[in-house]
């Protein structure tokens, strides 16, 4: 009856230690450093879904599918239970605020929003296709969570085509999660579609 007890015991703090691991209580920024990942974790325990919806999607513009899959740093498992945090600019190449901001989206705006990988890896979003601003290509952030807590960002989304990319972005000896980022975009069903597949720590080098 003891060890039953004792058992129960440990069987419950394990389950704890688990499941504040998988709630993402805590994280462990890695590959260098990076203003603003921190915003990975405000979802405010938001019940996430491997699919999201941006805010402003229903608005004039271009609207934006962008799907993949993320693997586990062997290249070929599925990894289950990431965390994407995206932000972006509007169609005017500015990151919209409403006023009522708190956190880093008094900096990223409110064009924002999380997603998490299901049983098979896969992630996707629907946004309005950003615009550039200055020189820079049009884009969408990234951060990454995994579900140890360690986050990092890879190279953003960008787009085949854009007037402002440069070597610079189709030139990286060692992207970040495996690929550049740049996406050729297909149109289907009115939509602008993309695909990107994520490496979890490809090109992630601990500093």
């Amino acid at each position: 009856m003891k060890e039953s007890f004792i058992a129960k015991i440990l069987t419950f703090l394990i389950a704890s230690l688990l499941g504040s691991t998988l709630g993402y209580t805590q994280g462990t920024l890695i590959g260098g450093p990076c203003e603003g990942c921190e915003a990975v974790f405000e979802y405010e325990k938001n019940s996430l879904s491997s699919v999201d919806t941006l805010p402003d999607f229903e608005t004039e513009g271009e609207q934006l599918k962008i799907s993949g899959i993320v693997y586990k740093p062997d290249g070929i498992t599925p990894a289950e239970n990431v965390i994407l945090y995206v932000y972006q600019t509007n169609e005017e190449g500015i990151y919209p605020k409403k006023g009522n901001e708190t956190g880093w989206a008094r900096r990223h705006g409110y064009i924002r929003g999380w997603v998490k990988t299901d049983a098979e890896g896969q992630y996707t979003f629907y946004t309005q296709k950003p615009h550039f601003y200055g020189n820079e290509p049009a884009h969408i952030h990234l951060t990454i969570l995994e579900p140890d807590g360690s986050y990092y960002y890879i190279n953003d989304f960008r787009f085949e085509g854009d007037k402002n990319l440069t070597s610079r972005h189709t030139n990286n000896p060692a992207p970040r999660g495996g690929s550049n980022g740049i996406m050729n975009l297909s149109k289907e069903s009115g939509l602008l579609v993309g695909q990107r597949d994520i490496i979890l720590r490809k090109n992630i080098f601990k500093e």
